[in-house]
Formats: C-alpha cells, sequence, structure tokens
C-alpha cells in the first residue's frame, strides 16, 4: 500500500466517521425537535381554553363600555336638559321679580303704614282715657 493509497483509506474512515457523528447529531435534533412539537401541541391544548375565555372576557368588557357610552350619552342629554331648566327658570325669576317686587313692596309699606297709624291712634285714645280717668279722679 502506497502513501497515496493510505491516505484516501485515512480520508475515507474519517468521512465514514464524520458521517457516523452527523448522523447521531442529526438523530438528536430530530427527537429535539419532536420533543418541541409535543410541548408546543401541549401549550396549544392548554391555552386554547384561557384564550377562548380572554375572548368571552373582552366581549363582555366591550359590551359594558359600550353600555356605559350610551348611558353618559343619556346623562349628557339629561344634565343639558337640566341645564336648560335651570336657565329657563333663572330668567323666570328675574321676570317674575321684577313683575311683583313693586307692588310687593308697596303693599308691604300700606300694611306698615297702616299698623303705625292705628298704634297712633291707640296711644292717643289711651292718653284721652287717662286724661278723662284723671279729671273724674280730681272733681270726685
Amino acid at each position: 500500500m502506497t502513501a497515496g493509497e493510505l491516505a484516501v483509506v485515512i480520508a475515507a474512515v474519517l468521512c465514514c466517521l464524520g458521517f457516523t457523528a452527523l448522523i447521531v447529531v442529526l438523530m438528536r435534533v430530530l427527537d429535539t425537535l419532536k420533543s418541541l412539537r409535543s410541548e408546543v401541541t401541549t401549550l396549544r391544548v392548554e391555552t386554547a381554553p384561557l384564550l377562548a375565555e380572554l375572548r368571552s372576557s373582552t366581549d363582555t368588557a366591550n359590551a359594558v363600555i359600550t353600555e356605559a357610552r350610551t348611558d353618559l350619552a343619556r346623562f349628557d342629554r339629561v344634565l343639558g336638559s337640566a341645564e336648560a331648566i335651570s336657565a329657563a327658570m333663572g330668567g323666570t325669576g328675574r321676570v317674575a321679580r321684577a313683575a311683583f317686587s313693586t307692588p310687593v313692596i308697596k303693599t308691604a309699606a300700606l300694611a306698615t303704614g297702616t299698623t303705625r297709624a292705628m298704634r297712633r291712634l291707640r296711644r292717643r285714645d289711651r292718653q284721652e282715657l287717662d286724661r278723662q280717668e284723671l279729671e273724674r279722679g280730681r272733681s270726685a
């Protein structure tokens, strides 16, 4: 056997060892991929109910938000109506005050004047009665 033939034999043996090592590595990669596929399948099975529950919760939250927006819009309309009524009543109050303040003031003034006049008349009547009693007491 010559050196060239020996080199070819050694190269062939090294190639066989290399291919054997490559086959072993590829078998381990294949086993790892099978294990990974199994884990991914398990993960999908476990997460499917969670995702369904999440979707259901999201749909419920969206429904609640939509209802809240509707209620808020209704409340805004009611508040606007209340503000309009308040403004109208404020204007009515000013008109009523302007219309009734003068007659009420005059009526109060008339009542006060009449009361004072009655007091003065009573006072004069009492003074007159007191004088008459004094004169009767002197003459008696």
